[in-house]
């Protein structure tokens, strides 16, 4: 058991205390967020908002300036995903879960082609060229751009983007030795896949969404 729990979490031995509380309070908030998406509750975003803040200040100390700038865009998308879901559609209902139409998809696409151009001059004037990750973060950069956009403007979709973009963050992130981070990846796939089938099944039952 010992060898498996050095091989996990021997890179926090070298990090500041203050490093890993901070990460696991993000980690708490980040599943939070993740869970209160999946109920379509409005708490997506206070929530969410604690995590990001705080994974910028880690992810500035680690490099990740991708991931970084997913972070902030975040915040930014959290805010402006809070108007969106608090907004009704007449006197009773609010905004409801949706099909992704041709003109989002669309949208998405250069979302993600801008992000990747974006996120590679982002590392190009801070020479963070270092190694592999740096290419697997932009990757994912533009994989979770789409993936917010996508649910603060409540699409059906946006679930499919995290599902990928959680997939191949939790090798990256457990490399760059951040295990709890990893870790809370896995779990935000299987809380991801949830989120879809739920979604879903809202969808279906919504006669005027549904065949969007």
């Amino acid at each position: 058991m010992q060898p498996i729990f050095d091989f996990l979490f021997s890179e926090y031995a070298s990090y500041p205390w203050h490093f890993i509380i901070l990460e696991l309070i993000a980690v708490v908030f980040g599943f939070l967020s993740v869970w209160y998406s999946k109920q379509e509750n409005i708490l997506v975003y206070p929530t969410g908002i604690i995590s990001t803040a705080i994974f910028v200040y880690l992810l500035w100390q680690f490099g990740l300036l991708g991931d970084l700038m997913i972070n902030v865009y975040y915040t930014t998308m959290s805010i402006y995903g809070w108007y969106v879901w608090t907004r009704k559609v007449d006197a009773v209902n609010f905004i409801p879960i949706s099909l992704t139409t041709r003109r989002e998809h669309q949208w998405s696409v250069l979302i993600f082609l801008g992000t990747i151009i974006f996120t590679s001059v982002v590392y190009e004037v801070f020479d963070k060229w270092q190694d592999w990750t740096a290419y697997v973060d932009i990757l994912t950069t533009g994989i979770f751009f789409v993936g917010m956009w996508l649910m603060a403007r409540k699409k059906l979709e946006n679930w499919i983007y995290w599902i990928v973009g959680d997939l191949i963050s939790i090798p990256l992130y457990f490399y760059k030795g951040l295990t709890f981070t990893s870790i809370q990846y896995i779990g935000f796939t299987v809380l991801a896949i949830y989120g879809y089938l739920a979604w879903k099944k809202s969808l279906n039952n919504n006669p005027r969404t549904a065949s969007a």
